[in-house]
């Protein structure tokens, strides 16, 4: 990680702090993606691919939670309650992270979440054109 800082550059129209976590917001990281000058930039491209990841473990996480909910829904009661109160912690955990995610970009920061992080950390790398 590198420390927070000023804003480096404009990227675009906007600061690369600003794209970068304007990236968590899922129809701005396609869009970064895709146009120029944001698709060259690392930071903002290593953001908008965090982000993907983060949208595919949050995918996978309401597969397991649905799962999940199948198997223990007959338990009279019980099942009802252990599936809303983990829905609700899956849930409240993942829109930490988020924040957490956005907070660290506006700042400057390339803030790697742990398996996610280093897949778009060398998908960053890969920068288009150049």
């Amino acid at each position: 990680m590198r420390p927070a800082g000023p804003v480096r550059d404009l990227v675009g129209i906007l600061p690369e702090t600003v794209a970068g976590a304007l990236a968590y917001f899922l129809l701005p990281t396609i869009a970064f993606l895709f146009l120029e000058p944001y698709k060259r930039n690392r930071f903002v491209r290593f953001h908008a691919f965090q982000c993907l990841g983060v949208a595919v473990a949050v995918f996978i996480a309401g597969a397991a939670l649905r799962v999940f909910a199948f198997v223990v829904f007959f338990i009279p009661v019980l099942g009802q309650l252990l599936v809303w109160l983990l829905t609700m912690l899956v849930s409240l955990a993942l829109f930490v992270v988020w924040v957490v995610l956005v907070v660290k970009a506006m700042q400057g920061e390339m803030f790697k979440l742990p398996l996610i992080g280093k897949f778009a950390g060398q998908q960053a790398e890969k920068v288009q054109g150049v």
